[in-house]
């Protein structure tokens, strides 16, 4: 295949092949004035700009400056370039009409006219965790930090209103940001400033919301952050003899899912991972990886940006959903235990014809314990809708519902009288209280989960499903390659476009690798490794 040799400095971009020129807005013209660019080639420009993580300014100046980049955005050698707003006003652009993704579905589908890509393949999923844009505060820096945002705010849209009721000493008070001063080390100072800052932010909030006060105030984004924030926070008692703040204590706080962790990012969620806690988001890449039959490079096929609370299993239906609307749905798609259900092993191979690899996790604890009763020495009698344990007694309760990611489940419980004098009591419970319990899927899922269990415990099914790892290469090149570990905007659809732009560079660096025939770097391995300690 040819291409056109330019030398992409520290990046290794050596070739630029004629779909990229084409894709980026034609071939460099040789007179005429210079235009205003096209959507094209600022689409191009933020691709490279995250190929070789770049900031704004860095990336335009790249594009006054630089030949290899003039060269692949098909501009004139004298071409001025433009500002780097730009480029923000292009991504804003982007988001208000809903068109973030068609960065990255252009580049597939002239990849798919090539060749390189197509359906019906084999594909791999995971996930990684990114942080969020802002400092991580402790709750008493948040609350002081959402205060003075929702000052600061109102100082630049209203000021006269502002000023006309603000108290003396706030201005000092929350002049600067909280971070710039050091807190009370004192527990009663700290109790103290908690409580003043909790009734200030009442006293702003009673203003804001009176009937005197502009009724678009309340539209302002800080002003509405604040009183969700104080909601979330604080309970207050209003009493004859004044008002009562306290904390919410941590099984009266809202669920993660909606807690605001930030006032600069609404958007960012706090969750937990393996022990590890963190606030922001969570990305998830799809990429082919059927290079062994057909020696086409590994190239992201789909990115999905969510919360940090969204669990994996809820994103595959859209993952499927998107792949299928670009004609590029797998034949097989290898995902880790996190995303596979009994429900995705049961309706896709039906009704989208993907065969989904992964493995399915245990029951329950007992199962990996060298001895005990796990779930399979018990026999399920469906139609009677009761279990019959080891020693042949038989369960009292079956109770259909959702488990606690609402999904469909059933669960099975023995009397607490039929276990309490049972010799292998020991064996199949641990509770003192209760009988043993059971929670299966309903009968169909039941088998899947069974039978995907039975599977994944041969050899080949092992084989096929080490390939899965190769995406844990993929995510490393993004994080390292173009910094994709900490976003660089505010907000989840900011966030989720710079991730279509990462996968979209991530793409371009592969394909330069690929054509210029650079192998794929070998798996490390320490020294000590290494050894043949059999020797």
């Amino acid at each position: 295949m040819t291409s056109g040799m330019v030398n992409f400095s520290s990046r290794g971009l050596a070739t630029t092949p004629p779909w990229a020129r084409e894709q980026a807005g034609g071939e460099r013209s040789v007179c005429g004035p210079p235009q205003k660019p096209r959507n094209t080639q600022k689409a191009g420009a933020g691709a490279l700009q995250f190929a070789e993580n770049l900031t704004d300014r860095q990336a335009a100046h790249a594009v006054r400056a630089r030949i290899d980049w003039k060269y692949l955005l098909g501009l004139e050698l004298a071409d001025p370039g433009f500002d780097f707003t730009v480029l923000t006003g292009f991504r804003d652009r982007l988001l208000a009409h809903g068109l973030e993704e068609k960065i990255l579905d252009s580049l597939l589908k002239r990849l798919n006219e090539l060749g390189l890509v197509s359906g019906r393949g084999r594909q791999r999923t995971d996930s990684t965790h990114v942080l969020t844009a802002v400092r991580d505060l402790n709750r008493l820096e948040f609350v002081g930090e959402t205060l003075r945002a929702a000052l600061e705010a109102v100082a630049v849209t209203a000021p006269q209103w502002l000023t006309s009721w603000i108290p003396r000493g706030w201005q000092e008070r929350y002049g600067a940001r909280v971070d710039s001063y050091r807190l009370p080390s004192d527990e009663n100072e700290r109790t103290q400033l908690t409580w003043r800052v909790a009734a200030d932010g009442y006293q702003f909030l009673e203003a804001a919301f009176a009937t005197s006060a502009p009724a678009w105030l309340r539209q302002v984004p800080a002003v509405g952050i604040l009183r969700t924030v104080w909601l979330q926070q604080f309970q207050r008692t209003i009493t004859d003899a004044g008002q009562e703040v306290a904390w919410r204590g941590k099984d009266n706080l809202p669920p993660s899912r909606a807690r605001i962790t930030s006032p600069y990012d609404p958007d960012a969620r706090n969750s937990v991972k393996r022990g590890s806690a963190w606030d922001g988001y969570k990305v998830h890449f799809t990429e082919t990886c059927d290079a062994r039959e057909t020696s086409r490079p590994h190239l992201i096929t789909h990115v999905v940006t969510t919360d940090a609370t969204v669990g994996d299993p809820v994103v595959v239906d859209e993952i499927h959903d998107r792949l299928d609307a670009k004609g590029l749905l797998p034949g097989e798609h290898l995902m880790d235990a996190g995303y596979i259900s009994a429900e995705l092993l049961l309706t896709a191979p039906s009704q989208r014809g993907v065969r989904v690899i992964g493995p399915v996790r245990p029951m329950t604890r007992r199962t990996v314990q060298a001895s005990g009763y796990d779930k399979a020495s018990f026999t399920i009698d469906w139609d009677a809708h009761r279990a019959i344990c080891p020693d042949g007694s038989h369960s009292r309760y079956w109770t259909e519902g959702l488990d606690n990611n609402q999904r469909p489940a059933i669960r099975i419980r023995f009397a607490t009288e039929t276990c309490a004098p049972c010799p292998s009591r020991g064996q199949c419970t641990n509770s003192t209280r209760y009988g043993r319990q059971l929670t299966v899927r309903p009968q169909d899922q039941d088998a899947v989960l069974e039978h995907a269990r039975a599977e994944q415990s041969t050899e080949e099914w092992k084989a096929v499903y080490a390939i899965r790892s190769g995406i844990e290469g993929t995510i490393h090149q993004a994080v390292t390659a173009t910094g994709a570990r900490r976003t660089r905007y505010a907000g989840l659809g900011k966030t989720a476009l710079a991730h279509i732009l990462t996968a979209t560079a991530v793409n371009l660096l592969r394909l330069d690798a690929w054509w210029t025939g650079q192998p794929l770097a070998p798996t490390r391995t320490s020294h000590l490794a290494a050894l043949d300690l059999a020797a």
